[in-house]
């Protein structure tokens, strides 16, 4: 009983800390001053991505190239997906969408591509294309027909949000580490995909046009994801930072193409129309993976 009273104590101090040290909302003195460190917390702080390390080739055993679907109607990712309605949220939280467009545009990502063996990269201009979709109703027809022109109000413009994106899909290298004797995994890179703008202007068509919208090379992005942060259903004193979350894998996903001799094909290519199979041999993938560590240590 004792030794549960010590654990609980450290645990309500530890909450405790991290709520003056986060946001700074028991010291604010007007709303404003909220989410902002002081001058003592910024010069204290020493905060940054964790840097990944130097891993010479030749301490790398074994690997295995995985793409993986990461569905945002799982619970469990909804930390990827919300908030999508910001007028009534504060600009600390934002989905990770909105994260990675606005950091596009204003140049802080710039490592983005049309595929994810990140060789044609693109530009915001490439991106408006896939994002953004304007079409002219029948009066703007009639109007430059007549006049040779079209009145703005004519023109009807359908933008993607983070409410429209339905999925990520990720790049990933698993390999061993044969001097720490260990498996890890490292990101390379995320896209988000959701029906095209179009759709939005034609929703009666029922339409699933589900495409890649852009490629990051995440490493280039970490940096910009480390500042922005995912809700935190267990403790809303400590958000975790989006950084934190992909590379620690907290989301659930399935593995939908490997590396292979048949040209990287996808799972779907040789498992055709049926989704069972489809899962169970993306499960099955997963499983070898795991078995490589534990087969390490087997004689």
């Amino acid at each position: 009983m004792r030794l549960k009273n010590v654990v609980l104590c450290v645990l309500a101090l530890g909450l405790f800390s991290g709520v003056n040290a986060q946001v700074n909302i028991l010291n604010a003195r007007t709303p404003d001053e909220i989410g902002k460190k002081t001058e003592s917390q910024i010069e204290k702080d020493n905060d940054g991505p964790l840097p990944y390390g130097y891993t010479d080739e030749r301490d790398i055993l074994w690997s295995k190239t995985t793409w993986e679907i990461i569905d945002l109607d799982e619970r469990i990712n909804f930390p990827l997906y919300y908030p999508i309605d910001t007028n009534n949220i504060g600009p600390e939280r934002r989905s990770l969408y909105d994260v990675l467009v606005k950091n596009i545009r204003n140049g802080n990502i710039t490592e983005i591509y049309a595929d994810s063996y990140f060789r044609e990269k693109r530009t915001l201009d490439d991106l408006s294309a896939s994002i953004v979709y304007s079409d002219t109703t029948d009066m703007g027809i009639e109007q430059y027909n007549a006049e040779g022109v079209v009145d703005p109000q004519f023109i009807r413009r359908f933008t993607l949000d983070a409410g429209d994106i339905q999925q990520y899909k990720i790049r990933g290298y698993w390999y061993l580490d044969k001097r720490q004797g260990e498996l890890k995994y490292r990101l390379l890179g995320i896209c988000p995909v959701a029906n095209e703008a179009r759709s939005k202007a034609f929703e009666d068509d029922g339409m699933d046009s589900k495409v890649d919208l852009f490629w990051v090379w995440f490493p280039a992005a970490r940096e910009v994801l480390h500042k922005a942060m995912a809700f935190n259903r267990l403790n809303t004193s400590q958000p975790i930072s989006y950084d934190h979350l992909l590379n620690s894998r907290r989301f659930n996903s399935v593995i939908y193409q490997e590396d292979n001799e048949h040209g990287d094909r996808e799972i779907k290519d040789y498992v055709v129309d049926n989704a069972l199979m489809q899962l169970l041999e993306s499960d099955r993938i997963k499983e070898r993976i795991r078995n490589i560590e534990s087969d390490l240590w087997n004689y």
